[in-house]
């Protein structure tokens, strides 16, 4: 066990499904081999973007999926795309149908094991945040295909690297309020403080305004946790995936691959 590579996630900067994503490309995950293996899914209405980009003059792998009713969007008026975007936020994807999608798609069984793993973290916190059974758990529609490509996307990288050992730093997460579509919540959001809590996953609060952690962020890092960090390590690769908001640092997750020394 020991020659094996360990995966170290930094989350200085929080977590979240893109920046995890972006990192584990950046550790040298083939593009074309992630975009075959999330045709597998069976599923539509998207299409991702991968992408260099400079974060406070540092360089981060940017991974975006991007909807297509984002596009459509952009060609209609305000008032058009308020209406549309509330008739959106009634719709939602159900746990037991997004578990009946990845069990019922051509995914490897690695890959769809992890996937339904970090799926089952996020259900059961959000099942005990709104108090309903976990079946009934809604993701928002288009919040859904967003988390189910990252979600799978992390779970290829993960098989892709050969990955069995994962460390994870502490989780490092704003303050304040975020808006969502039930309105202003807490900073750290419910669901992360449900996930961290259960999985006992280290957090620290810093000044940054603002959700740093997310639940599908927060769900990864307790479903790929395996250890702490060995004290002594030799750094072999490391990789950055690039945040999308701004902060007082360069927002950025690390990805280092390590040997114990």
């Amino acid at each position: 066990m020991k020659d094996e590579p360990i995966l170290y996630l930094e989350c200085y900067s929080g977590i979240s499904g893109d920046m995890t994503v972006g990192a584990l490309l950046d550790l040298g995950v083939q593009e074309e081999n992630l975009k075959r293996e999330l045709e597998k899914l069976g599923i539509g209405g998207y299409t991702i973007q991968i992408a260099q980009k400079k974060i406070s003059g540092l360089r981060g792998c940017d991974f975006s999926v991007h909807l297509e009713h984002e596009r459509e969007n952009e060609e209609i008026s305000l008032e058009e795309s308020a209406n549309r975007h509330k008739s959106h936020t009634h719709t939602h994807r159900h746990y037991s149908e997004i578990q009946k999608l990845l069990e019922e798609s051509k995914l490897s069984p690695e890959v769809k094991n992890l996937s339904l793993k970090i799926f089952e973290i996020t259900a059961k916190a959000e099942a005990k945040v709104h108090g309903v059974p976990l079946e009934e758990v809604g993701f928002h529609e288009t919040g859904a295909v967003d988390s189910i490509v990252d979600v799978v996307a992390v779970a290829f990288c993960i098989q892709e690297l050969g990955i069995k050992r994962v460390a994870i730093s502490e989780l490092w997460e704003g303050r304040g309020n975020t808006e969502c579509q039930h309105g202003s919540i807490p900073v750290p959001v419910p669901a992360v403080t449900e996930i961290v809590k259960a999985n006992r996953i280290p957090m620290r609060i810093t000044h940054n305004q603002g959700e740093m952690v997310t639940p599908t962020g927060a769900s990864i890092a307790a479903a790929l946790r395996t250890e702490d960090i060995p004290s002594k390590v030799i750094i072999k690769g490391v990789g950055i995936g690039a945040g999308k908001k701004e902060f007082e640092h360069p927002n950025i997750l690390r990805a280092f691959l390590l040997e114990e020394a």
